[in-house]
């Protein structure tokens, strides 16, 4: 079976080496004309973890990926007002990771051309539209079904028409999806809440202990975030830090409300986090070390009412983006390509498998969407803003839960739950 997918981040790509695992022919298409580690911070959880090992890629992300152990939240003078353990330590069988997103799209990209080939990422080509085939009218005595999916694309360095046959197409294209647009025609933009993040990458030292993963504030839009994606080269040195402020700024009259990637001067940064008082970290060389220091949108869609469309379909933020609350949308995405690997090569007719793969997977994220919108487990520090404290530990500890219930990842149902992994039929 040939399956072409549109988009090569980590989505797609793990979308793809999860059909090649399951003795399926992928074929990734990426508008960009390179491919390059750029990007920030991402944590993938333990949910995303298993189906990553499952693949045999283990080792490679534990080598490159820091695995934190606690999450504290703080208030805006940096006193702790919850902690829980995370990964291994919280009893999952999987850990936590805490690494850079351009990293792990490389190793990711490595792995794909490794095991499926040098040409299973064609870059440079940008999806335009798709046909799902139909019936075909006088074809002797039987009408017949032509089975299949034509994906149209335009080469980007040569501006030519590429089209591609495929016997199924996946959009994996992101949250301004292409693909998603033309099965939902009118959507319009993605949905903001008002919030923009200032996210970047500094070298700094570890701060509590190292592993952790910080979360200070109230609201969205008042919120600092920092952790490690490394160990430094020397105990007590500067490693690869994540950090990102929210900060609640709605766009002048007349100006561009998408600001995505407009860089932040360190005075201006400095200046926006001069009103913050937090002990365990020294922010103005932790912003005077960045690197670059870009702003994005905090948005979303609308959950969707369908995903699959015959022989096509959507996986990770094409089908479902959502607030970074409860750093759950990268780790849906994996498993979202884990699941759809499976349920094709549980049936025979394509249109079907993926009729089964929205049926197991979109009504929960869609639920995960609007629990997003709803602050998921940051309700707890945007509590204690308005008590002037801390939760009580009882409460909190069923915010944290009643979230990890919904997102499908407490330890008892992630450990527990049967694998996604398919054994190819040998021919």
């Amino acid at each position: 079976m040939k399956i072409v997918v549109v988009g090569g981040g980590v989505a797609g790509l793990v979308t793809a080496l999860s059909l090649h695992a399951a003795g399926m022919t992928p074929l990734v298409c990426e508008s960009a004309r390179e491919l390059h580690a750029v990007g920030v911070g991402i944590n993938l959880l333990p949910h995303a973890v298993r189906e990553l090992t499952e693949l045999g890629l283990g080792d490679a992300l534990d080598a490159i990926a820091l695995p934190p152990e606690r999450l504290v939240y703080c208030d805006r003078q940096g006193r702790e007002i919850w902690e829980e353990p995370l990964g291994v330590a919280a009893g999952y069988r999987w850990p936590q990771y805490s690494v850079h997103r351009g990293e792990l799209q490389m190793l990711l990209l490595d792995a794909v051309r490794t095991r499926i080939g040098p040409d299973a990422v064609r870059t440079g080509i940008a999806f335009e539209r798709f046909e799902n085939q139909g019936p075909i009218e006088n074809q002797g005595p039987f009408e017949h079904q032509v089975p299949g999916v034509t994906a149209h694309f335009v080469d980007r360095h040569t501006g030519a028409s590429v089209v591609i046959e495929a016997d199924v197409l996946v959009g994996a294209d992101g949250i301004d999806s292409r693909l998603r647009a033309q099965l939902h025609p009118g959507e319009g933009p993605p949905r903001g809440n008002g919030v923009q993040m200032w996210r970047g990458m500094s070298r700094h030292p570890h701060i509590l202990g190292g592993r952790a993963i910080v979360v200070a504030g109230g609201r969205p839009g008042d919120k600092f975030v920092a952790y490690p994606v490394a160990d430094p080269a020397n105990e007590g040195g500067p490693t690869s830090m994540n950090w990102v402020l929210e900060v609640a700024r709605r766009p002048e009259p007349g100006e561009d409300p998408d600001r995505s990637h407009r860089p932040i001067p360190t005075a201006e940064a400095l200046a926006e986090l001069a009103g913050w008082d937090l002990p365990w970290v020294d922010l103005p060389e932790l912003i005077r070390g960045s690197t670059d220091i870009y702003e994005y949108p905090m948005v979303d869609r609308d959950p969707l009412p369908r995903w699959s469309f015959g022989r096509v379909t959507l996986v990770g933020d094409a089908a479902h983006p959502m607030y970074p609350m409860g750093m759950n949308g990268g780790s849906q995405s994996i498993v979202d390509a884990r699941v759809l690997a499976w349920t094709l090569s549980q049936h025979d007719d394509p249109v079907r498998a993926l009729e089964w793969y929205e049926n197991l997977r979109r009504e929960p994220l869609n639920q995960l969407v609007l629990a997003n919108r709803e602050l998921g487990p940051e309700k707890i520090i945007a509590l204690a803003e308005e008590i002037g404290g801390p939760v009580p530990a009882e409460q909190a500890t069923e915010v944290s839960q009643e979230y990890k219930r919904l997102a499908g990842c407490t330890t008892a149902m992630l450990n527990s739950r049967d694998s996604w992994t398919v054994s190819p039929v040998a021919p």
